[in-house]
């Protein structure tokens, strides 16, 4: 059910032909009854009575992956999507060659210094796994490989490298993946970089890690069954025995992780719930002393902390305080709110995402206006300057700047027809210096683009944003194909950032939107706020009324929308779909959050119990009512519904596979239209299907070609 955010494209008209040429390039769009009858699922119904009310389910029993019948259902619905699309086989591959030309394939990442080294990683030609490398003093120096994910990969079918860290006398890197694909846990291993060998140690369902000052003490945070991490333990790599548990989260809201700061003197132990959070300290030099409580936890006070020399940066949030404030506490003494100084006030305009703390800089990342900004405060006289960005909609995120003693922030820069692109900023002379641009191999030029930022009026009059590019050349008479993204939960921000594929759609004539819903916090932390618990009925409305002012601005028509979303932005497609079915022409899904009442029932299944907090606790009356009134796979009725593909991993941590399975079998069940319905479930991989680059490639590729078939447009 938990955050991740998938996008999902399309293609239709080449560059050259005008866009009234659509009308004329569409062809027949075949419809259930031309295919073989798809696979229908055993109804085996389950009863369940809460509140006084009784569900039935008829497709609980898909839950069970050891059931063999389940397996088989899944590969007979694979089978049916793959002859349904037979017949865009040739699309697919040309939609992947022309993904693929847009990548360049033997790339490499801007070097950054660390602790005497440069770090980067690069990829090669027909490879699809990134090299992790680094270069001793200098980027002129021998290159040394840290990781070759590819040879990692071999003989794998997924394979996901996570995190690594380098130990304080750089001889040591530990590293997390997993063979599964999914996002939860994975194995912990460490690799002499002397001998270029790993460690004779393993360790299974870790989540978070860090190597203490001294060289020889791992942290490590594993799960429980639920895949909640809940304890931290330390190892000695010179030690025997077993590992120290040496804390465990008991409260069921909390999830725990383990991390150092950026002057390498603390060890932070961080739990935190969506609206609590309590950290920990340990002295990296002394990994083995007791741990300090820096704050307790309160409830709705959030709080997250970094070391500067002697004193400590709070970045600090409470319902006065929503969009974050800034204070200064000291080192020896903090336990006393009376020590600390507020350096940087609230703002209710302004929401203080994050910050990163330098000797002589504090540098705050902010969202003003649906829009990031940076700003760099010199800590000798608390000047703040901003760092500013020319277009009128972009998005721009911090790179990592490892190096306290840094005078230079690294930061990324994009916008809908803008290639990404790496800057640094000098803080102390207060300019910027380009670094590398995002390369498109097949060619790009950004003024054959429009980017806009259109404001559309939900039902209760609040005015929601989204950003759009389409082709300068196509014209706003209701005859576009469109696509319109959106995911609005956990206060994850949807930005309008460069994504290459999607010119496979905008060059043949699409329109792009990108709806910033609440629910994300685009808007500040109320926008969120807004979208969320017994408020999340407004993700849905919000999204109904873009898709509106799409129409009523003659982007696009209802007979050429299309819609996407993933996870929980997935539960946003099942929502508006069974709300307005009428209002799109197809719809894509991937690993959709949709049987909510059941999943947010069962405490057992990954991420729910303190996912309360973000849905509601359906164990009682009135959130349980609320969700199941909008529960997408609870609300499917006799009614017309569009060509929908829906996707799943079998190995998917996040939204179990049962969940998009569930929904289009009960979909079949009760649709009255013959329009098509897909389910294609990913049995080797989890949340975010494929992991190799190129067969991610192959993925998108599959989903473009069904939208351009259902849409009914002839590609040249």
């Amino acid at each position: 059910m938990k955050k991740i955010n998938i996008i999902i494209l399309i293609i239709t008209m080449s560059a050259s032909e005008s866009n009234s040429q659509t009308e004329k390039n569409l062809h027949p769009i075949k419809n259930q009854n031309d295919y073989s009858p798809p696979p229908v699922a055993e109804i085996k119904p389950e009863t369940f009575k809460e509140f006084g009310m009784t569900r039935v389910d008829n497709y609980f029993w898909l839950k069970d992956k050891s059931n063999p019948k389940v397996i088989d259902y899944l590969k007979a619905e694979n089978t049916y999507c793959e002859t349904v699309m037979q017949h865009t086989k040739d699309l697919q591959e040309i939609l992947f060659k022309e993904m693929k030309g847009r990548i360049k394939e033997d790339d490499q990442t801007v070097p950054q210094l660390n602790n005497g080294y440069y770090y980067y990683s690069r990829t090669e030609k027909d490879k699809q796994y990134p090299v992790y490398c680094r270069k001793k003093g200098s980027v002129n120096n021998p290159e040394e490989i840290i990781f070759d994910v590819n040879e990692m990969a071999k003989g794998k079918p997924a394979f996901l490298f996570h995190d690594y860290e380098i130990s304080e006398n750089n001889n040591l890197a530990a590293y997390l993946f997993n063979t599964t694909g999914s996002f939860a846990e994975f194995n912990l291993k460490v690799k002499d970089l002397l001998t270029g060998n790993d460690l004779d140690l393993e360790i299974e369902k870790v989540q978070s890690f860090t190597i203490a000052k001294d060289n020889k003490t791992l942290f490590y945070v594993t799960g429980n069954k639920s895949l909640r991490p809940y304890r931290l333990y330390c190892h000695q790599f010179d030690g025997t025995g077993n590992d120290k548990l040496v804390y465990e989260e008991t409260d069921e809201l909390f999830n725990l992780q383990v991390d150092r700061s950026k002057t390498k003197d603390f060890i932070y132990i961080k739990s935190e719930s969506f609206t609590s959070s309590e950290v920990r300290i340990i002295p990296a030099d002394k990994p083995l002393s007791e741990m300090k409580v820096f704050l307790p936890r309160l409830k709705d006070v959030e709080y997250d902390i970094e070391h500067h020399k002697s004193k400590i940066f709070v970045k600090y949030k409470d319902n006065e305080n929503k969009n974050s404030m800034i204070y200064e506490a000291p080192l020896n003494g903090y336990e006393d709110r009376k020590t600390w100084e507020e350096v940087v006030k609230h703002n209710p305009d302004v929401k203080i995402e994050g910050m990163d703390v330098f000797d002589k800089y504090l540098v705050l990342f902010v969202r003003t206006k649906g829009l990031n900004e940076i700003k760099v405060m010199n800590l000798l006289d608390n000047k703040i300057s901003t760092i500013n960005f020319p277009e009128a909609v972009y998005t721009v995120s911090p790179l990592n700047t490892p190096e306290y003693n840094s005078t230079k922030y690294r930061y990324n820069y994009a916008s809908m027809n803008r290639p990404n692109t790496v800057y640094d900023f000098d803080m102390e002379h207060g300019t910027t210096e380009k670094l590398k641009e995002q390369e498109i191999p097949s060619g790009f030029h950004p003024d054959d683009y429009i980017v806009e930022r259109l404001w559309a009026t939900a039902s209760d009059g609040t005015r929601i944003p989204m950003a759009v590019v389409y082709k300068k050349s196509i014209k706003r008479d209701g005859t576009n194909p469109a696509l319109l993204y959106a995911y609005g939960s956990y206060g994850i921000n949807t930005d309008a950032y460069f994504r290459s594929s999607v010119f496979s759609l905008v060059d043949r004539g699409f329109v792009y939107a990108i709806a910033q819903i609440r629910g994300g916090s685009e808007m500040g932390e109320t926008w969120y706020e807004d979208g969320k618990l017994m408020h999340k009925k407004n993700t849905f409305t919000d999204f109904i009324a873009c898709a509106e002012h799409l129409i009523k601005e003659k982007f696009t028509s209802s007979e050429k929308l299309a819609i996407n979303g993933g996870s929980a932005g997935g539960l946003l497609m099942g929502a508006v779909t069974n709300m307005r079915p009428d209002l799109f022409k197809v719809v894509i899904a991937q690993v959709p959050f949709v049987d909510v009442i059941n999943t947010m029932l069962d405490a057992s299944l990954p991420l729910t119990t303190q996912e309360y907090e973000q849905w509601g606790n359906p164990n009682e009356e009135a959130p349980f009512k609320y969700i199941l009134s909008y529960s997408p796979y609870d609300n499917v009725k006799a009614q017309s519904y569009p060509d929908m593909l829906i996707t799943g991993g079998l190995n998917d941590s996040q939204v179990s596979y049962h969940e998009p399975a569930k929904w289009a079998a009960r979909l079949r069940a009760l649709k009255t239209d013959k329009n098509i319905i897909l389910l294609k479930t990913n049995m080797q991989s989890g949340h975010g299907g494929a992991t190799g680059r190129f067969d991610g490639l192959k993925e998108v590729a599959f989903n473009y070609a069904f939208l351009i078939d259902r849409i009914g447009v002839k590609d040249k």
